[in-house]
């Protein structure tokens, strides 16, 4: 008898022993390596970062916890604050938020979200120039502080849990230039994106003076004459393009801004959630693995000779059956959890109303359809530039 409540004890204990979880307490912010020499205006690069890919057809089915209200204000909340970090080294020219359909910056950065939850951030990052070189895709991990989270003593500094993951991004872009280009290949850079600018306006009068290779690369074959009207008409279009782009900076600030609070919020509960939920995933695999382990010791105790060992296995049989179920209530209290991140992407997604911005001419309804609006505001640049040619 003794030997087969041993069993009945020691397995369920043997198994929960490889079963520990571990939390994040602590989180070591990578700082954001600065550029201490001046750049010469020629070489300094501007940056346009596309709204990411909020990673919803990409996300695992059984992954309980995306909610695609919540990814879609990530794939503009993420973009703006890599932004902001960006422009804190002091390494670039303008760093600016761009609609996806625009492609003629010097560099551009294009982004997926992998995971958010609160208590992890995955993303994936792919850097290129405007020649068509491809710096690097990386993949970016952050993991959360359980203090991350706490209430700010003031509300005027700062509050984001994952700066880290920015800061990286930054500093590998930085290394990257520094160890790959050369000032004239920085000057060229900065020429093709001029020109790939023009190309879209004028086929006719630009066309020749860039090819594509077989990589995809582009390549100066001629350059304009320095004073040549078009190309400083072009320049003209291209410095109003500019203005409309800094108009959406100010849309995607204030959505950043109004988003911030409930977001803040969303993220401190979900990140509670999420710890609650796997814990109590564990707690329900580990309840119903000890109950099996009870009932199959308890079952074979119940068919032994002894009257207590049949007693005792009656007994263990029935404290299986218990934790067997207590397991399963488990499970459907994660359910609930599930529903209740739900509710709180639900409160999110209607905290964060489209705005409306002012422009010199019109106004203009920025939801979810910026690319449109600015597909509109490029037709519309490059009647000006006909207008102003006499070019069809």
């Amino acid at each position: 008898m003794r030997r087969v409540l041993f069993t009945c004890l020691i397995v369920p204990l043997a198994i929960l022993s490889g079963c520990s979880s571990n939390t994040v307490k602590t989180t070591q912010v990578v700082p954001v390596m600065q550029e201490q020499a001046a750049i010469p205006e020629a070489e300094l690069l501007d940056v346009g970062i596309h709204l990411f890919d909020p990673g919803l057809e990409d996300a695992n089915d059984d992954d309980q916890v995306v909610f695609p209200e919540i990814r879609k204000a990530e794939s503009r909340f993420i973009p703006y604050h890599l932004m902001q970090t960006l422009q804190s080294s002091a390494a670039w020219g303008a760093v600016r938020v761009i609609p996806n359909s625009q492609n003629n910056v010097d560099v551009t950065v294009k982004g997926q979200i992998l995971q958010s939850d609160g208590e992890q951030l995955r993303i994936v990052v792919h850097v290129m120039d405007a020649t068509g070189n491809e710096w690097y895709e990386k993949e970016y991990e952050g993991l959360a502080s359980k203090y991350a989270y706490t209430k700010r003593r003031n509300s005027a500094v700062p509050n984001e849990p994952f700066q880290s993951l920015y800061n990286q991004i930054a500093n590998d872009m930085l290394r990257y230039r520094r160890e790959n280009f050369a000032s004239a290949d920085l000057q060229k850079i900065r020429t093709i994106a001029e020109l790939r600018f023009a190309q879209s306006f004028s086929p006719a009068a630009f066309g020749g003076h860039l090819k594509e290779t077989s990589k995809g690369e582009y390549e100066i074959t001629r350059l304009p004459a320095e004073g040549d009207p078009m190309l400083d008409r072009i320049r003209q279009i291209r410095e109003r393009d500019y203005l409309f782009v800094d108009t959406l900076q100010d849309y995607y600030g204030g959505f950043v801004k109004d988003m911030d609070q409930p977001y803040q919020e969303w993220r401190g509960q979900s990140y509670n959630e999420v710890i609650a939920l796997r814990e109590l995933k564990r707690d329900a695999r580990n309840r119903t693995i000890m109950g099996i382990a009870a009932l199959i010791g308890g079952i074979a105790a119940a068919g032994g000779d002894h009257g207590s060992t049949r007693a005792a296995g009656t007994v263990a049989v029935a404290g299986g059956a218990y934790m067997i179920k207590s397991g399963f209530d488990k499970r459907a209290e994660s359910e609930m959890h599930v529903e209740a991140l739900q509710e709180l992407g639900d409160s999110l997604e209607a905290a964060i109303e489209p705005q409306v911005i002012e422009l010199e001419d019109r106004t203009i309804t920025l939801s979810g359809t910026v690319e449109n609006q600015y597909e509109q505001w490029r037709e519309l640049l490059r009647e000006i530039y006909q207008v102003d040619t006499g070019m069809q």
